[in-house]
C-alpha cells in the first residue's frame, strides 16, 4: 500500500506538546516500531499502562501516521532511482486535480512534493532500470500535459531515513 498523497497538503497543523518521555517513546519507534510495549517502557522508565496510553494519544493527535515496514528497493530489483522535476505551464484546479491522480496511481513514484521556485514538482521515483523509468515518463506525459520534465538519475544513496529530528521542549 502506498502513502497517499493528501488532499489538504497546505493544511497547517498546530505541533503538539511533547515531553521528555513522548520524546523517548518516538525516537524509539521511528528507529523500530516492531519493539514490544513491554521494551518500549523498559526503556523509557515507565510502566507499560501509562506508556500505551501516551503513544494512544500521538496516533490520535496523527504525530503517529501509521507503522510501515521499510523495504530494501534493491533487494526487490529496484535499483534505478530518478528524481524528476517537472515545470508546468498549467496551474488550473483541474489540471492540478488530473496530475495528483496520474501520482497516486501510480506505485513507482515513493515521494512527491509541489515546490517554490522555478521548478513546479520534485517527484522521487523508483524503478528497476532506465527502460521503466522512460516507460512511467512517457505514460505520465500521455495522461497529463506537462511543459518540462528532467530526469536525475542518482548514482548513490547517501543517506536515506524516514526519522524525523523531535524538537526538545525549548523548540
Amino acid at each position: 500500500m502506498s502513502e497517499q498523497i493528501p488532499d489538504n497538503a497546505v493544511a497547517e497543523k498546530t505541533p503538539v506538546r511533547l515531553d521528555e518521555v513522548d520524546r523517548k517513546i518516538l525516537s524509539l519507534l521511528q528507529e523500530d516500531a516492531s519493539l514490544s510495549l513491554d521494551q518500549i517502557a523498559e526503556r523509557v522508565g515507565a510502566s507499560k499502562t501509562p506508556v500505551w496510553n501516551r503513544i494512544r494519544k500521538l496516533r490520535d493527535a496523527g504525530v503517529i501516521r501509521r507503522q510501515v515496514a521499510i523495504l530494501d528497493p534493491e533487494a526487490l530489483g529496484l535499483e534505478a532511482c530518478f528524481f524528476v522535476l517537472i515545470r508546468t505551464s498549467e496551474h488550473d484546479k483541474d489540471w492540478a486535480a488530473r496530475f495528483l491522480k496520474a501520482l497516486r496511481e501510480r506505485p513507482e513514484v515513493v515521494e512527491a512534493h509541489r515546490l517554490a521556485g522555478d521548478i513546479d514538482y520534485i517527484l522521487k521515483v523508483q524503478v528497476r532500470n532506465a527502460r521503466a523509468y522512460d516507460r512511467f515518463y512517457q505514460s505520465l506525459i500521455g495522461e497529463v500535459k506537462i511543459h518540462n520534465v528532467t530526469a536525475l538519475l542518482s548514482m548513490e544513496e547517501i543517506k536515506s531515513s524516514s526519522a524525523l529530528p523531535i524538537p526538545d521542549a525549548a523548540g
